[in-house]
């Protein structure tokens, strides 16, 4: 298949950072976003161009796909994989840690659709992934703002799913388990990310490998145009929850 622009967001570490070398390697022209424009740039990958961008600055995330495309031709693929884990406890958390959430989950998740959708459905093409997690589906205890923002990927994807449909504009939806990611250094509260720990031995002490999730983006969208596969949940075995 011909070589796209693809845009990652959060792709300084987890699973961003899997899909960029990944695509990468398979010769493909990238936007890398994210806060830590050290890490990417660290990368030292070909055709690839890296901006510090938060992605609920929707000029900011719009200006870096226009340098991009202007380098590397219109975007094919945005996976909106940026985001925030914060738990706590409704009566207790900070609502500066709702804000975060919802700024970087929802808000951002909107901006990217918004900056490449038009595009995509005047050239009749195009694929965005946005990553949500099982806690889009499924209530986790101290997870109620979380789920709350990952519950709202679910829902804005499927609407702009239908929006896109007709222009053979294909949005889709991936929901990981528990990973070893930096997601949950996000969390403030010690007691609440021991916790975590102490879920995550019940698994043998490994959760989910970031890769896995990357191969699985690449999987969704090297399937023909006309196939979408509109969710997949992937999880490791022993997550049983």
């Amino acid at each position: 298949m011909s070589q796209e622009l693809i845009v990652i967001t959060g792709a300084s570490s987890g699973f961003g950072k899997e899909m960029a070398h990944l695509f990468s390697a398979k010769g493909h022209p990238l936007l890398l976003i994210g806060r830590r424009q050290e890490k990417m740039t660290e990368f030292h990958l070909p055709k690839t161009l890296v901006k510090q961008v938060d992605v609920s600055d929707r000029q900011g995330f719009a200006e870096a796909i226009q340098e991009a495309e202007k380098l590397y031709g219109p975007v094919d693929l945005l996976v909106n994989n940026a985001g925030q884990m914060l738990l706590g406890d409704v009566a207790n958390q900070d609502p500066e840690e709702w804000s975060r959430m919802l700024d970087t989950n929802v808000l951002g998740t909107l901006n990217g659709i918004s900056c490449v959708l038009a595009g995509m459905k005047e050239r009749q093409r195009g694929t965005i992934v946005n990553v949500s997690s099982i806690a889009g589906f499924k209530a986790f205890g101290n997870h109620a703002a979380y789920c709350a923002t990952k519950y709202g990927v679910h829902g804005l994807t499927e609407t702009v799913r239908l929006e896109g449909a007709e222009s053979n504009v294909r949005v889709l939806l991936i929901s990981p388990g528990a990973a070893e990611t930096e997601l949950l250094n996000h969390t403030t509260n010690q007691e609440m990310k021991d916790g975590y720990h102490d879920w995550k031995e019940t698994m043998g002490g490994v959760a989910l490998d970031p890769l896995k999730v990357a191969e699985s983006v690449a999987f969704m969208y090297e399937m023909p145009q006309s196939v979408s596969i509109r969710e997949l949940v992937i999880a490791a075995t022993k997550q049983d929850n």
